[in-house]
């Protein structure tokens, strides 16, 4: 096993590694920004540094920094949780030509997936069915409005070396493509340095289904089965489960099936994700795959009782994985709220500031992951993900009222949050039901925030 891995990252993420290499004996070295010097991350750690500014460009995302603090403090190893870094070729490369394991696939591998429109071409090859669109990138809104004649609108804009929702434009009718086409390009190159697109036909009304995958350096792919990430908002997941109740028992284990072949194809060593949509007529397609640990792992970690972390560990030590395809079983259902330091009423701006008070839920089945403590200043300078808050128990039903029952235990105060919002969804009769796609924010978000107002004044009225 590794003896000292140094963490990339930040925040709930950096935690949550610290925690699982403590429990294999794996020594930790914590790298801090100026901003971040009381964050639990960097006290938590066997050692920590300082390696720049606040801003991310001087700090998390300085890679001379990053190896010099490694190869410094004796590291034989680093992992770069999700993003910053997490998805950079250059970076990997650089780490194993230092002599430092990477937690995490090759270079050549994040390259071949970075590329949105190379993997959905290697996934072509492999035979996982893809959403009809261009082979490889379009080289501008000219070619580009060619292709949308031939699949039809709508269809959407994507940057290859897009994610989050960034570099995508939907487009409904021809006098529309040419301006999203700039739009999503500019985006594209601003965010990403990279201003190449592909296009796809749009999926109407489609569920946002991934599937959890592990590789070995052995050659061993499996699969841990699927989230469901359909609640989003401006395609940003906000609300994650597992199992998802729109497949069926022959749909999940060929999507599983998919997923693997594609892992398989691109050479995949490590934890990686597979994402689908799937059609509201059971066709599904592959739409891009994630090199990285995410986010919403916990919850395929609840279901399955598998420590994604600790295996990519011992993958990076060049161990096998330490379960088979037969060994994995989905028990009970487990759901992930983000819970964001932002304002909902506010078009979800950014709201960093002082947490005054903290009190976290807790109970059976309650896991909270999270950097907070009662003092703590959110920075301005980063992603606003403040905690995540998920629930687990037998049955989805009792999933959702284990949540509302979490979130209604928490307690952050100092700045707002959209954890009013995610009760209200644990609330909402379709969602119950579990009849709700990827549109169902954007049709619901008006009267779920008059609702949240509307508790509110009762609220105030009472006291």
């Amino acid at each position: 096993m590794l003896k000292r891995v140094l963490i990339a990252n930040r925040g709930e993420i950096a935690l949550r590694i610290i925690r699982a290499c403590r429990e294999l004996g794996v020594e930790t070295v914590a790298v801090w920004s100026q901003a971040d010097e009381s964050a639990l991350h960097a006290q938590l750690a066997t050692r920590s540094l300082c390696i720049g500014p606040a801003r991310a460009a001087d700090s998390y995302l300085n890679q001379d920094a990053i190896l010099s603090a490694a190869l410094a403090t004796g590291c034989d190893a680093i992992h770069p949780g999700y993003g910053f870094l997490a998805e950079n070729p250059d970076f990997a490369d650089r780490c194993v030509q230092a002599g430092l394991k990477y937690v995490g696939p090759s270079g050549d591998v994040i390259r071949k997936l970075g590329s949105k429109s190379a993997a959905r071409t290697l996934a072509q090859k492999a035979g996982v069915p893809v959403v009809p669109g261009s082979d490889g990138p379009v080289k501008n809104a000219r070619q580009a409005e060619a292709l949308a004649e031939q699949v039809g609108y709508p269809v959407l804009l994507k940057a290859s070396a897009g994610g989050g929702g960034r570099g995508m434009r939907q487009v409904d009718s021809a006098g529309e493509l040419k301006a999203r086409f700039k739009e999503a390009q500019a985006e594209a190159v601003a965010c990403f340095g990279d201003g190449e697109m592909y296009l796809e036909k749009l999926v109407l009304n489609p569920r946002h289904i991934e599937f959890q995958i592990m590789a070995d350096t052995q050659g061993h792919v499996v699969h841990l089965g699927e989230r469901d990430c359909s609640i989003q908002r401006r395609r940003q997941k906000l609300v994650e489960e597992s199992p998802s109740m729109a497949l069926t028992p022959a749909l999940r284990e060929e999507m599983g099936r998919a997923a693997v072949t594609a892992a398989k194809a691109a050479g995949y060593v490590g934890a990686g994700t597979v994402e689908f949509v799937l059609a509201p007529d059971g066709a599904f397609y592959f739409i891009e795959m994630n090199t990285r640990i995410q986010v919403e792992h916990p919850v395929t970690e609840l279901v399955t009782g598998i420590d994604l972390v600790k295996e990519q560990l011992r993958v990076a030590a060049g161990l096998p994985l330490s379960f088979t395809q037969e060994d994995v079983r989905v028990t009970g259902h487990a759901i992930e709220c983000r819970i964001n330091a932002e304002d909902p009423e506010r078009d979800f701006l950014p709201c960093p500031g002082t947490t005054t008070f903290l009190h976290l839920p807790g109970g059976p089945g309650v896991r909270v992951d999270t950097a907070l403590y009662t003092g703590y200043e959110v920075p301005p300078y980063y992603d606003s993900l403040a905690a995540k808050v998920l629930a687990h128990a037998p049955t989805r039903l009792e999933a959702i009222r284990r949540m509302r029952r979490a979130l209604e235990e928490l307690i952050v105060e100092g700045y707002p949050t959209n954890a009013p919002l995610a009760h209200l969804i644990m609330h909402d009769p379709e969602f119950v039901r579990g009849r709700y796609d990827t549109g169902f924010l954007e049709h619901n978000l008006d009267r779920l925030l008059e609702l949240a107002r509307t508790c509110d004044r009762l609220m105030e009225g009472e006291t």
